[in-house]
C-alpha cells in the first residue's frame, strides 16, 4: 500500500515503519496530545490548518516523508 497525501494519519501512525519515520523527520509528533483528534484526517486536511506549520509540516514536508515512507515499505 503507497501512502499519500489522501492517507489518514492513523494509518501512517499504525504502521510501526510510517510512525518511526514521521517521528525522525516531526520529532516527538507521534506522541504529542494534539494527534489525537487528528487521526482520522488526511494529511492534505491537516495540512491546510495553521497548526500544521507549528509541527514544521509544510506540504513539501509531507510529500518528502511520505516518499521516504514509500521506499522503506
Amino acid at each position: 500500500m503507497e501512502f499519500t497525501l489522501d492517507t489518514r494519519l492513523s494509518a501512517l501512525l499504525d504502521d510501526p515503519q510510517a510512525k518511526a519515520v514521521l517521528d525522525e523527520y516531526l520529532p516527538g509528533v507521534s506522541s504529542n496530545p494534539l494527534v489525537a483528534m487528528a487521526k482520522g484526517m488526511s494529511l492534505k486536511m491537516i495540512l491546510a490548518m495553521p497548526q500544521a506549520k507549528q509541527f514544521g509540516l509544510t506540504q513539501e514536508k509531507a510529500e518528502e516523508i511520505l516518499a521516504e515512507i514509500n521506499k522503506r515499505i
